[in-house]
């Protein structure tokens, strides 16, 4: 976009396509979270129901990883609904500036997160 030409509605309809896929990543991050947290719980209700008992490492680790991703999911909706007002005031004005800090940020998390995943079900295998 020129510098000082306003956007139009096509701008800044696409800016709110984008806040819409920034929701949905961060509901799907919370829905994620849940089952992180709630996994445990499941697989014991499971082993009951087969009237085998399994004993389940209960290091508390699934549970914090599950928090740790509802939070990450509250702040994505938080900083893209910032991000949003961001935008749609540099279309108003004709001054956009393109900026990738929330997509780093949250490839970042998203890595770490795995890591630490993938760490975690090792170690319960054995």
């Amino acid at each position: 976009m020129e510098q000082g030409k306003q956007g139009g509605p096509s701008d800044h309809l696409a800016n709110e396509r984008t806040f819409l896929a920034w929701i949905r990543t961060a509901v799907g991050m919370m829905a994620f979270g849940f089952v992180v947290v709630k996994f445990t719980l499941f697989i014991k209700q499971i082993s009951l129901a087969l009237g085998k008992a399994y004993t389940i490492p209960t290091h508390g680790y699934s549970g914090i990883a599950g928090v740790i991703i509802v939070v990450a999911g509250m702040l994505t909706a938080v900083f893209s609904y910032k991000r949003y007002l961001t935008v749609k005031k540099e279309l108003e004005t004709g001054s956009y500036q393109h900026t990738s800090g929330l997509i780093t940020l949250l490839t970042g998390f998203i890595v770490l997160m795995s890591i630490f995943l993938v760490i975690y079900l090792i170690s319960s295998i054995s």
